[in-house]
């Protein structure tokens, strides 16, 4: 070992053997008491927000300071990590980086920062400590507009989170850019011209009354912290819908398969009935009902009338009938309840019933579940099928596989 390094070696001990002194004394005239609670009502901590692996749970503030004096056991992680420019900001400035591991159940380090889980989780409270609670297996909420029209006497007014942002009169209301995958400025003009004062036309949607307690976020936050094909999924559903925002270790397992044809009826003309069941199935494939909830088919989705004398108003969807059979028989095979909007007949879903929105499926299960449903062929002979896919927690599978002919 040469002089020079011995030397260097030397004052550096000597050096963090004087922090340790004053650490001790220091001690001594600490009076300052701290708890996660007094620290999140301080300094306005977000409790409830989500946070990932790495991410601080100071919200805005970038750090959060103490006085040396009374705080100085503080000092010891500056020099157990050798942060030799933190030392010296320390000692220059007299105030020293507040440890959160004194304060904390759980998850945070000594700087704030969350660690030690894969996923959305979110910072809470543990009693008095802050913890950063890990995501569970699943994470669910429900849609509310976050972003809304609202139809005055003299135009609309934009309302984001119950705050009115603008105002738009009726002559301007045609030259709005407001527009998404499903709906643009003349889906607002149409809206506008026929429905009566005081209605919502939602633009964006946020989530709400989650599963595990934490916080509402907006249309923006879901996507970025739950990614895009879940703010795709938002904007696809009605206002209310029940969400699956995140699923952790779980296996895919199948329910039963059931199939029907689209068959002939030219009474109600057979071209209408088609494009009635295509769209009836688009609007529920690929839907995911969280655990113990009651989920709906896509909003933005249209169907022909075909004139009926026996319906309500002389006119119905007819051609939804046969798909909602498949999938009222793979709903029931699977132990849920017969679903709101349906009967157990040959026409299955109910006059003033809307086939998408209002049709309402249970899942009694204590997993999502996803409802897959596709066409094969054209015309009257077309094949339809629905299918339940099961998103059980690993280490608690089982299989059913079976087929059924409806």
């Amino acid at each position: 070992m040469s002089y020079e390094w011995r030397n260097t070696s030397l004052k550096i001990i000597g050096t963090l053997f004087c922090a340790c002194v004053l650490i001790f004394a220091f001690s001594f005239v600490s009076n300052a008491e701290f708890s996660g609670k007094t620290i999140a009502e301080t300094y306005d901590l977000p409790i409830g927000q989500s946070v990932y692996d790495g991410d601080s749970i100071l919200g805005e503030f970038d750090n959060m300071k103490v006085p040396l004096l009374s705080n100085a056991r503080f000092i010891f992680n500056e020099i157990v990590s050798l942060d030799l420019g933190g030392l010296l900001l320390t000692v220059s400035t007299g105030t020293v980086p507040f440890d959160f591991s004194t304060v904390s159940s759980g998850h945070i380090d000594s700087y704030g920062k969350a660690y030690g889980f894969d996923g959305p989780g979110y910072l809470t409270l543990d009693g008095d400590n802050l913890v950063v609670h890990p995501p569970d297996t699943y994470i669910w909420g429900y849609s509310f507009p976050y972003k809304v029209l609202t139809k005055t006497s003299s135009g609309v007014d934009v309302v984001e989170n119950g705050t009115v942002i603008d105002s738009i009169p009726t002559e301007e209301i045609k030259n709005t850019d407001y527009a998404n995958d499903y709906y643009n400025n003349t889906t607002i003009v149409n809206w506008f011209n026929s429905n009566k004062e005081g209605s919502n036309f939602t633009l964006e949607r946020g989530i709400t009354s989650f599963s595990d307690g934490r916080s509402d976020v907006s249309f923006k936050q879901v996507e970025s912290i739950f990614g895009s094909n879940v703010s795709d999924y938002v904007a696809a559903y009605p206002d209310g819908t029940p969400i699956v925002l995140y699923m952790g270790n779980t296996t895919e397992t199948e329910g039963e398969l059931a199939y029907t044809s689209l068959g002939s009826h030219p009474q109600y003309g057979d071209s209408i009935r088609e494009y009635n069941a295509r769209q009836f199935v688009d609007a529920w494939n690929n839907t995911v009902i969280p655990p113990e909830s009651q989920g709906n088919g896509r909003a933005y989705v249209d169907f022909g009338s075909a004139v009926d004398p026996d319906a309500p108003g002389g006119a119905a969807s007819h051609g939804v009938c046969p798909p909602a059979r498949a999938l009222r028989n793979v709903v029931l095979a699977e132990g849920f309840e017969l679903p709101v909007g349906m009967v157990n007949d040959e026409d299955a879903v109910l006059f003033g019933f809307h086939p998408s929105e209002d049709i309402k499926i249970t899942n009694n299960h204590d997993y999502p579940v996803k409802i897959v449903m596709w066409t094969e062929g054209s015309g009257t002979g077309m094949l339809i099928y629905a299918q339940i896919i099961r998103y059980e927690p690993t280490n608690e599978t089982s299989t059913n596989s079976t087929n059924t002919i409806s």
